[in-house]
């Protein structure tokens, strides 16, 4: 009889505290979300792999692919500009040369573009200053397969 009050006793417990963790998380959800919507409002909210950042500078989102015959420009998607780079994906010898081979397409110093995001990934991030969006733009859309 007593350790069937006490298996009793630990299940009615069990249910108490399960029932008391759910509500809980019901009440913190809206708080988590309304943290999620300061942090996105935030966020640049331009569309496309060309993005100007509060700071005056450019982002453009690169998809590498090392390794070709030779750099070019592949397409213009809305996840990224395909850039092929005839370097391999080593010791960081393909990032270096998407750096020398964007500053070329765009007519810029070096300086001026670096890799903000994405040095051991294909998916990646550049940072331009000096230059402004459209012309961007206009420079890698003339450069798309030649």
């Amino acid at each position: 009889m007593y350790n069937y009050m006490q298996s009793l006793h630990r299940a009615i417990f069990r249910v108490k505290t399960v029932s008391h963790c759910a509500c809980r998380d019901k009440q913190t959800m809206p708080k988590k979300e309304k943290a999620f919507e300061k942090k996105t409002n935030a966020q640049p909210t331009d569309e496309g792999p060309v993005i100007i950042k509060p700071d005056n500078s450019v982002s453009i989102k690169i998809l590498a692919k090392p390794g070709a015959k030779h750099n070019s420009i592949t397409g213009f998607e809305d996840d990224g500009i395909g850039v092929q780079i005839s370097a391999p994906p080593m010791d960081g010898e393909a990032n270096t040369e998407l750096v020398k081979y964007m500053a070329k397409v765009l007519g810029i110093r070096k300086s001026d573009i670096s890799l903000d995001k994405g040095s051991r990934s294909r998916n990646k991030l550049l940072v331009v200053n000096g230059l402004e969006k459209d012309v961007i733009i206009t420079s890698i859309k003339s450069q798309i397969d030649k």
